[in-house]
């Protein structure tokens, strides 16, 4: 007997459920094997990452086109059967008319969440005016009630990351994209108990997601007991990719010897995952 793959519908609702309550992790495939291997060990959804896609495809983070990041939003959506959460950079615009516009072609890929950040690309002023984010998430907001029903919206503060590292700023950031309309907000770069903390009664009872992307002594039951209520990884586990082909890559190139083959994935069990020949 079989099943049928869940509809655009059903993934949307189910991605929607997961934020009312618990803690959920929701790790960074950067490619459609990636994605399918995650939804192979029992993940409940994925999200994108703009720096391993950009990667994939020999480009820095925040370099590919609006065109390519659509293309594999879809194929992303479509070859796996869970909920898949876009990192939409900054909505590839900056004036809010434009970031709806383009919120609205992310919404037809099937995503069922995607989130807008407030970063500039200018270490002089690295932070949009927070009434201009704070429309551009207001846009976003009414593009998907417009078209996306049940598509998740979270506002992004990247002060962390962006080179303001300022917490009161970035929870005045979060409660105003909260209060335009975002249904999670996420401060990446957060890093000790205390801003988490802070971060989640500040904008309580909107769910927080924490991004965990280097080696952390905080874990996942210690994350939710902070009230978090979801964790991705961003870049990390492509990074983590990276590192045992660029590690294998130079000790062939400068040893010539071929030892860190050791550590490689079995190519039967890889066949075996994907359905093909054994």
């Amino acid at each position: 007997m079989t099943t049928s793959r869940p509809s655009t519908t059903d993934k949307r609702r189910a991605f929607r459920q997961l934020h009312h309550s618990g803690c959920f992790v929701l790790p960074n495939p950067w490619d459609l094997g990636s994605a399918l291997y995650l939804q192979h060990l029992g993940f409940k959804a994925l999200a994108s990452t703009s720096s391993g896609f950009a990667w994939s495809r020999g480009a820095a983070d925040n370099a590919v086109s609006l065109e390519q990041m659509l293309v594999h939003l879809r194929e992303l959506a479509q070859a796996t059967e869970l909920p898949v959460n876009a990192d939409f950079e900054g909505g590839f615009a900056v004036a809010p008319e434009q970031v709806a516009h383009n919120v609205g072609r992310c919404i037809e890929t099937g995503v069922a969440g995607l989130s807008i950040e407030d970063s500039t690309g200018n270490p002089a002023e690295p932070l949009l005016p927070l009434e201009l984010a704070t429309a551009r998430i207001a846009a976003a907001r009414a593009a998907i009630d417009r078209l996306g029903g049940e598509v998740l919206l979270v506002g992004r503060a990247e002060n962390f990351i962006a080179g303001r590292p300022e917490l009161d700023d970035a929870i005045r950031r979060l409660r105003a994209y909260a209060a335009a309309g975002a249904d999670c907000l996420y401060a990446p770069g957060l890093r000790t108990r205390e801003q988490i903390t802070a971060v989640v009664q500040a904008v309580a009872p909107k769910p927080v997601n924490v991004l965990v992307g280097s080696a952390s002594e905080l874990t996942v039951a210690e994350l939710a007991a902070l009230g978090v209520r979801r964790i991705s990884v961003g870049g990390a586990l492509a990074r983590m990719a990276w590192a045992g082909f660029m590690k294998a890559s130079r000790e062939l190139l400068q040893s010539g010897s071929f030892t860190a083959f050791a550590d490689a994935a079995s190519g039967a069990e890889l066949n075996k995952l994907f359905h093909g020949p054994q």
